[in-house]
């Protein structure tokens, strides 16, 4: 029997690409928002019509790193602000489905860039972030993180700018090498992660926009650190990796799109079970992975031991 377990949805930017919607580079997913918010709304239609229980807000983008400096300081705040709401609308349009709104805060000058991160800068970003997606959102994602240093100045902007104190859940991102021990883009290994992670204050703990070969060791190693830990049985472990070529140590987030590989929804699957199995208990998708693997998320959430999948 399958074990219970939530599903996230997948991923923004390709999916707006998919779809026709605006869309380019260095914009990525802001672009939707600035030109034509409405793909956003179907976006995250089509995520919660393939079973996702939980919708992120669009801001990935929505930094200096994207949108370049001037543009930040004069539509930044408004295009946080927006994207929030739309993804709360959507929600509460849906009356009939469990939904939850993750606010998004991204990597603020770069993902899989940990040599470009600057703690001090970033504080005055993510206010930003936090305070214009605050009023919308259920609980924090933060995403594609790569390093402690991250992670950790993160964590400090939202004890200083969400007077809520809403849950925290930390996404990592992975070195794409499935051969070597799971660690994060700055080479510090899951198993230091670990140690620095206080389970009063970080609800989950997620890896994505990774390869998906890489995410079932990262689950071992979480789920055997946190029998250490006090507190540890309230953690959850969760994965949503991308359908990205692998990415080296000095990838340029704002260069060419990233090749795409092919990962069929019966091969997302196929992987899903083996997620499951090795302790995951929230499961979704990054750049790459659409509505369509999503849905067989939800057929895998149905099954039970007279239902093959």
């Amino acid at each position: 029997m399958v074990q219970k377990f939530t599903i996230l949805d997948g991923g923004m930017g390709r999916e707006l690409q998919r779809m026709g919607a605006p869309f380019q580079q260095p914009e990525w997913s802001a672009q939707a928002l600035i030109e034509d918010p409405s793909w956003v709304v179907r976006a995250h239609q089509n995520f919660i019509d393939a079973g996702a229980q939980i919708i992120t807000v669009n801001s990935y983008a929505c930094v200096p790193f994207h949108l370049g400096d001037i543009l930040f300081q004069e539509q930044g705040a408004q295009l946080i602000h927006l994207a929030a709401k739309i993804a709360r609308d959507v929600v509460s349009k849906n009356t009939d489905k469990d939904c939850l709104v993750a606010g998004c805060l991204p990597p603020v000058f770069g993902s899989y860039r940990p040599d470009l991160f600057d703690s001090a800068h970033a504080q005055e970003i993510l206010q930003v972030l936090i305070e214009n997606q605050l009023e919308y959102v259920d609980f924090w994602q933060l995403e594609t993180t790569s390093s402690i240093e991250e992670m950790q100045a993160t964590l400090q902007a939202l004890n200083d700018f969400d007077p809520k104190g809403l849950e925290r859940r930390v996404s990592f991102t992975l070195i794409d090498d499935p051969d070597q021990e799971p660690c994060l883009r700055s080479g510090e290994s899951v198993k230091s992660i670990m140690e620095t992670i206080s389970t009063s204050h970080v609800s989950s703990i997620l890896f994505n926009c990774s390869v998906p070969e890489v995410m079932e060791n990262a689950i071992q190693v979480v789920k055997q650190a946190l029998r250490n830990k006090e507190g540890h049985k309230k953690i959850k472990i969760g994965v949503y990796p991308n359908a990205f070529t692998p990415i080296g140590e000095k990838h340029i987030a704002n260069g060419n799109l990233q090749q795409l590989r092919e990962i069929t929804p019966q091969d997302y699957q196929n992987l899903a079970k083996k997620w499951l199995e090795a302790g995951a208990s929230i499961i979704g998708g990054c750049c790459g992975i659409t509505p369509s693997h999503i849905a067989t998320l939800t057929q895998l959430q149905g099954c039970d031991d007279g239902k093959k999948c």
